[in-house]
């Protein structure tokens, strides 16, 4: 396994003994989930004047480009330079997350750091309640065709990122993420909505995971993927049979975990929750590490005294679900999966230069190191200002593995990337008057269906 740095930071390691320290901490009032209707408006209104904006940059490019009209150079320049400045200001205001016409904005509620934080209203039936929706609802069924019925969630912050390159590897992603689920019969969501102010960041997954149990109880699998891991086996399924007495699925050395106590014996950027009373009483107990400000410092400085390895930095959810596992481990360990057969969170940095070979000596379906299954780039953020890697070798290394990725779906097309750093594709067979027989070859989607050649 390559040791990730302090970029994959935030993933991973192991404590020590005894009760969670975090059983007396906060909750608090918040403001409703819901958008402000002035809110909504002004943010509506944002967007045309963008629109407008845009045109009329277009208009004066034209003018200045193919001399049309009396405008003057200079008045010309002076023009193209106040929109520019409008248009840097409207976007700045929907980067921000203030509202100047949103009185409530600015009045959220202090927390009380004495009342332990939860993520809802504790639910203690949800086995009998979800039993009783399925058998009453036939037509969402939690398996069909004998597969358990998965939903693969992603995610991006709701502002714009801080580069244009940024959101274009996002846009890659989750076209990536779409096509696999796609040929596999998967269903997705994709969201950028902070649903609990406290627990922004990498701790935002957990509030959505809860919704989206409670919400789709027809679903038997919730599977969190980071928006920064990409899959590059797309014939590869996960074993489902596997996992038949387990309710978390996670990517994991034991080794690490119990013996080293290591803060990345165990990766979050992707993982599966099955959707029980268990995974809901995981997350209750996992949540309380994550509120931000003097919560997460605190627990922060318990999980570095106690993984190894662990930076000084606040508590992030790797740490704390390694903690929580390890302080106690009678309690939950028995249901939970810690896999490494496959990769189900691949390191990029070792994974990436090594393609041609897997190309030359293997195949997709084996989703280990000979074809992994995710590479996941822990330390790039792509989508922020900063990183741990230099941001050429990220998107360098993004982009081969994107198109790895890609290669595998245009096959049934007939088509190709130029290469693993191009974006353009070139034809790699040629058509003819029995395409059928080409499907038959090269449709990945056949394991799946159950077809036989």
């Amino acid at each position: 396994m390559g040791q990730e740095s302090f970029s994959a930071l935030k993933r991973g390691g192991s404590g020590g003994g005894g009760a969670l320290p975090t059983t007396a901490r906060l909750t608090g009032s918040r403001t409703s989930s819901g958008i402000p209707r002035g809110r909504q408006i002004h943010k509506t209104f944002n967007n045309l004047k963008i629109t407008i904006l845009c045109g009329f940059v277009t208009i004066l490019v034209l003018r200045g480009t193919i001399g049309v009209g009396n405008l003057g150079r200079s008045d010309a320049d002076s023009q193209n330079q106040l929109i520019i400045e409008e248009t840097n200001r409207i976007l700045a205001e929907i980067r921000s997350d203030g509202d100047p016409d949103d009185p409530s904005s600015d009045t959220d509620t202090e927390i009380n750091p004495n009342v332990t934080y939860t993520l809802g209203p504790k639910i203690s039936n949800w086995n009998q309640e979800r039993k009783i929706w399925l058998d009453r609802n036939p037509d969402f069924p939690n398996y069909v065709n004998g597969k358990a019925r998965i939903l693969l969630v992603t995610g991006s912050p709701p502002n714009p990122c801080d580069n244009a390159i940024g959101d274009h590897y996002l846009l890659k992603a989750i076209k990536n993420k779409i096509d696999y689920c796609r040929i596999h019969g998967i269903e997705i969501v994709y969201n950028m909505a902070h649903l609990d102010k406290e627990l922004a960041g990498y701790w935002a997954k957990l509030p959505l995971i809860r919704r989206l149990m409670l919400s789709h109880p027809e679903v038997e699998w919730i599977w969190w993927m980071d928006s920064d891991a990409l899959f590059t086996d797309m014939v590869f399924e996960i074993p489902h049979s596997k996992y038949d007495n387990y309710n978390l699925v996670v990517h994991g050395y034991p080794d690490l975990m119990f013996n080293q106590k290591s803060w990345i014996a165990l990766n979050t950027g992707s993982f599966l929750f099955r959707n029980c009373q268990w995974s809901l009483d995981l997350l209750d107990a996992w949540a309380p590490m994550g509120p931000k400000g003097s919560i997460r410092d605190e627990a922060g400085k318990i999980l570095t005294a106690n993984l190894k390895g662990r930076p000084a930095f606040e508590a992030d959810d790797q740490s704390a679900l390694i903690y929580l596992l390890i302080s106690k481990k009678d309690e939950w360990m028995d249901k939970v999966f810690l896999e490494n057969s496959y990769y189900l969170h691949g390191y990029w940095a070792g994974l990436v230069d090594r393609y041609e070979e897997m190309i030359e000596k293997y195949h997709p379906g084996f989703g280990d190191e000979r074809w992994p299954f995710v590479t996941h780039f822990v330390g790039c953020k792509p989508c922020g200002s900063y990183g741990d890697y230099p941001v050429e070798k990220c998107l360098s290394s993004m982009e081969r593995a994107f198109n790895f990725a890609d290669n595998q779906v245009l096959k049934l097309y007939g088509f190709g990337h130029k290469s693993l750093l191009s974006p353009k594709i070139k034809r790699v067979r040629n058509d003819t008057d029995t395409p059928l027989e080409s499907v038959d070859q090269y449709d990945i989607r056949r394991p799946v269906l159950g077809s036989t050649k």
